[in-house]
């Protein structure tokens, strides 16, 4: 059995039994990783102290309201998802609304230095349901940034090519809760370690955020990434579609259900390809923290780990703690 096989097959124990994993020493100027259950922590000679955030995804609150109406031939079957959910620890009956707030209540009383809330924070980019996501926030004081997954912007059926459905609701409905921050790409640095959010939403990377991760490197500081696609790693699906050689056409099994763009055949820009690959060459990555497929895993490639979140419309939500280490 290979170490990624390893890895899986204690991932699956752990949930199971309710044991921890053991530490993965990575190589030297990397530090070191662990996860026990939904709290990820990475240990490096560069953090200053220790410190904690609190990053979420899939929350897919469907909230809506008469101004929401018009647009209903296009929200209608996300409406209907998610309506009510298992808590992802407990089994009990829960929905999105619920979870969302009970997350950030969990991240005040941890006194998390950041709320990263990385893409399908909604089904579709309702009014209400930004707004009101924008005042619990607010409320919570916590310091946020935000970047959108695919169906932030996403009204199913409406005409137009995946990046200029982006571009339009991004700056029609969304943008009050960028805080000013670019919208496919930005950063907060805390005690060292830079926390870098980009927008792979369209499962693409664009020139510009290809250029700004590698600024980003070049600082030589440690960096965290957060995307809510997965980037592709061995032998994962299609839900990790960042980088996979699969992504074209012919296997775009979903875009009559989800109505929207088909894939297209050429498979991702060289772009894509080549961000992918420097990600997973990068000597100041810690790691990368996704969402999307609703299912908590985790993949170590060249010795930097990926850990993708349970989905927020079921409680879940990562605790990523920084440590000093030496």
């Amino acid at each position: 059995m290979n170490r990624r096989n390893i890895l899986k097959s204690g991932i699956a124990l752990a949930g199971a039994s309710g044991l921890k994993l053991p530490h993965f020493v990575a190589e030297p100027n990397r530090g070191s990783f662990a996860l026990d259950g939904n709290i990820m922590r990475f240990y490096h000679p560069a953090i200053k102290e220790r410190f904690n955030i609190t990053m979420l995804a899939d929350t897919h609150l469907f909230k809506d309201d008469e101004r929401g109406i018009p647009f209903q031939q296009f929200s209608g079957r996300m409406a209907k998802a998610y309506n009510q959910t298992k808590h992802f620890q407990t089994g009990d009956s829960t929905n999105p609304e619920e979870c969302f707030h009970k997350t950030l209540e969990i991240a005040q009383q941890g006194d998390t230095k950041l709320l990263a809330m990385i893409g399908d924070i909604f089904s579709f980019p309702s009014e209400a349901a930004i707004e009101w996501v924008a005042a619990e926030v607010r409320q919570s004081k916590l310091p946020y940034l935000y970047v959108a997954g695919n169906h932030d912007w996403h009204y199913e059926g409406m005409e137009g090519s995946s990046h200029s459905l982006r571009d339009t609701w991004t700056n029609k409905r969304l943008k009050a809760i960028y805080q000013n921050d670019h919208p496919l790409m930005t950063v907060r640095e805390i005690s060292g370690v830079r926390f870098l959010a980009l927008d792979n939403s369209t499962y693409q990377i664009t020139p510009e955020q290809l250029a700004f991760f590698r600024k980003e490197v070049a600082t030589q500081k440690p960096i965290v990434l957060m995307v809510h696609i997965p980037l592709y790693a061995p032998e994962r699906s299609l839900g990790f579609g960042c980088g996979h050689p699969n992504w074209n056409a012919q296997n775009d099994k979903n875009h009559q259900l989800e109505r929207r763009e088909q894939w297209p055949n050429s498979g991702h820009t060289q772009t894509t390809l080549q961000f992918h690959k420097e990600v997973f060459s990068a000597p100041t990555l810690l790691g990368i923290l996704a969402g999307h497929t609703h299912k908590p895993t985790l993949d170590v490639v060249n010795g930097i780990p990926q850990v993708v979140t349970p989905p927020n419309a079921m409680g879940g939500f990562l605790k990523v703690e920084l440590v000093p280490y030496s």
